[in-house]
């Protein structure tokens, strides 16, 4: 009686933990699927400018707290559309990252809103001995002769534009290298006004790009420099301008009448004087 007793008890409380066990599962599988989102992640590398398609997208699940903003659920809406910035492995796709529907791929596609793309001739020296990288800043400096001074001695070198991006050096726009390249041609993004001031400025003088800090953002006026401000040479004082020589008015003196010997004449009854 006791051993069928508690072998009952034995049985029931098998059945409870089974029980308890499924029920368990049953709340970590909902809890677990309700936690996490699918997202649109890379399924390798992708450079910039480059169009997506359903070789470059899987989807994987991502803690729902933690899922960054414009993140794509559906792989179907990433069809075709254009990345502006480099992409990682199992790095998310967001809308930040692309560039707006209708983009085709390439260069023009990492162009910001209003801006426009530019290209000049430089060298290893010119090129800051290619360490000018797509995604650095840069100044351009012209060397050309003053304005109205036809002397080559009076030649001025003058910052005429500041933080300018590298889109590109030569045909290459990956911005995760950063080994240097020595190359004849760099793009810049420019606003058109810079557009117009950087070609006139490659047109009347030679160019050199001055690499700068990505985070500096201070725009700092300069005179230029010259020969006379390089040297430390004093400027020649000017001759002073003689005032103007009028010549000199001479006045002459009136000569006296000379003199005369008058005598009266009188005819009749009329008179007169008469001088000899």
């Amino acid at each position: 009686m006791k051993n069928s007793r508690a072998l009952m008890m034995l049985a029931v409380a098998v059945l409870a933990g089974l029980a308890a066990v499924v029920f368990a599962s049953r709340w970590l599988m909902q809890t677990s699927s309700s936690a996490v989102t699918p997202i649109a992640v890379a399924a390798g590398d992708v450079s910039l400018g480059e169009p997506l398609n359903a070789s470059l997208i899987r989807t994987v699940n991502w803690p729902t707290g933690s899922v960054p903003p414009g993140a794509f659920s559906d792989p179907k809406l990433l069809e075709g559309r254009v990345v502006r910035t480099s992409l990682g492995r199992g790095e998310p796709v967001i809308e930040a990252k692309l560039a707006p529907i209708g983009t085709k791929g390439g260069l023009s596609a990492v162009i910001g809103e209003g801006n426009r793309a530019i290209t000049v001739r430089v060298n290893d020296v010119v090129g800051v001995a290619g360490f000018a990288l797509p995604g650095n800043y840069v100044d351009v400096i012209v060397n050309t002769q003053e304005p109205g001074k036809a002397d080559s001695q009076q030649s001025i070198s003058k910052i005429v534009l500041e933080k300018i991006l590298v889109l590109a050096v030569a045909q290459q726009v990956n911005r995760d290298d950063t080994a240097p390249k020595v190359v004849n041609a760099v793009t810049l993004e420019v606003s058109p006004e810079q557009a117009e001031k950087l070609d006139l400025a490659r047109s009347v003088g030679t160019l050199s790009l001055v690499l700068r800090n990505q985070v500096d953002k201070a725009t700092l006026p300069t005179d230029g420099a010259t020969k006379v401000s390089l040297l430390g040479t004093p400027v020649p004082a000017s001759a002073p301008v003689a005032a103007p020589v009028h010549p000199a008015r001479v006045h002459y003196a009136a000569r006296p009448a000379p003199k005369r010997d008058c005598v009266g004449v009188l005819s009749g009854v009329l008179g007169s004087v008469e001088c000899f």
